[in-house]
């Protein structure tokens, strides 16, 4: 049975930990403005954050939301700054604590676990099984249930005032999505279903926490229950491989009813084994079991540098901020077989030369 650990809270509204949060909230966007307003008189903000948590007297602001559209149309929703840092000091406390209870090739938002590091393991396991099974959740983060959320939290902390504050992030965020959300019926749903509470903002360090542990169960059900031999989860993204296409067929099963007791579904058209020969498009990229392509629409991304050029060059755009365009879809690209890719993007669309290899 898991620990639960209690008399936790004061560790979240200690000024060492607010601090902490702080400098990692700030990471990549100290030349915002708000986060440099919040700076101009950085210790009487930080002081107050911690009486405010510790008084219980705490208020969320509203959230900033914006869709995008790569590679697909996503609602975007960013809390303020000020919330942003009490997201970290709480899971500066309670992460750890959900950490070690999670399987190893459980990835995404982990230290060290991260997109390449799942790409890796996907090859791994395709040299090793004949067929792979993937599976993707619909609308995973509208539908997430609060209320099972908030269950799943209780098992592991035992501090009504962490709980209370995780419920305050979770009721600032209501809502957000409401919109995105299709709604779907399970057995035994009566009318009030409709009105669960459900949904995490994309954006929030909290939700992608979350998501981990809301996921956590069906890790273990797939590994303990089921004991399929190679399975891996990329957020609502998982993998799950074997050498008989039968034993993937009844995993789909079993899989599809443990979801449906989190209130989730997969797109099940979608969700048929296949021989590993055939490739899996993870991640931004075509996986087989000798290589790696850039999906179609990472391939056609230069196009967007097009754009960038012209903004550049119009000076809507800083040089710096094209230079990291280019190198970031640079290093995702190098995790693939793209040499020749690469060469031939940035010829096509000569850059303006800045220090450092971009290749």
């Amino acid at each position: 049975m898991a620990k639960t650990y209690r008399h936790i809270y004061e560790q979240v509204c200690s000024f060492e930990n607010v601090y902490r949060a702080w400098r990692t909230a700030r990471r990549g966007k100290r030349g915002r403005s708000e986060v440099a307003l919040f700076e101009y008189d950085l210790e009487s903000n930080l002081i107050a954050i911690c009486r405010e948590l510790r008084d219980g007297t705490y208020a969320f602001g509203q959230y900033r939301s914006f869709h995008i559209h790569e590679p697909k149309r996503r609602l975007i929703s960013a809390a303020p700054f000020r919330d942003r840092v009490v997201h970290h000091a709480m899971c500066n406390v309670i992460e750890p604590l959900f950490e070690r209870g999670f399987i190893h090739d459980s990835y995404a938002n982990r230290v060290g676990r991260g997109t390449h590091r799942a790409l890796d393991r996907t090859t791994h396991f395709m040299r090793r099984h004949s067929y792979v099974l993937q599976c993707d959740v619909r609308q995973f983060f509208p539908s997430i249930d609060h209320q099972l959320l908030m269950a799943t939290l209780a098992r592991r902390i035992g501090d009504a005032d962490v709980l209370r504050l995780a419920e305050q992030v979770l009721a600032g965020g209501a809502g957000v999505l409401s919109a995105e959300y299709e709604m779907r019926w399970f057995p035994g749903d009566d009318l009030l279903a409709a009105g669960r509470p459900r949904g995490l903002p994309i954006g929030n360090l909290t939700s992608q926490f979350w998501a981990n542990v809301y996921l956590n169960g069906l890790d273990h059900f797939v590994k303990r229950e089921i004991k399929c031999p190679a399975y891996l989860r990329y957020v609502d993204d998982f993998l799950l491989f074997a050498d008989d296409p039968d034993d993937l067929h009844r995993w789909r099963r079993e899989v599809i009813d443990h979801l449906a007791g989190l209130r989730l579904t997969i797109h099940e058209a979608r969700a048929v084994p296949r021989p590993v020969t055939e490739g899996v498009t993870f991640l931004g990229f075509r996986v087989f079991p000798d290589h790696r392509r850039l999906k179609r629409s990472k391939v056609v991304y230069w196009r967007r540098f097009a754009r960038l050029q012209v903004d550049c060059a119009c000076g809507r755009l800083a040089l710096h901020h094209l230079t990291e365009c280019v190198r970031g879809w640079v290093a995702h690209a190098r995790y693939g077989d793209t040499y020749g890719l690469r060469r031939a993007v940035l010829a096509s669309q000569p850059l303006p030369r800045v220090p450092g290899p971009v290749v």
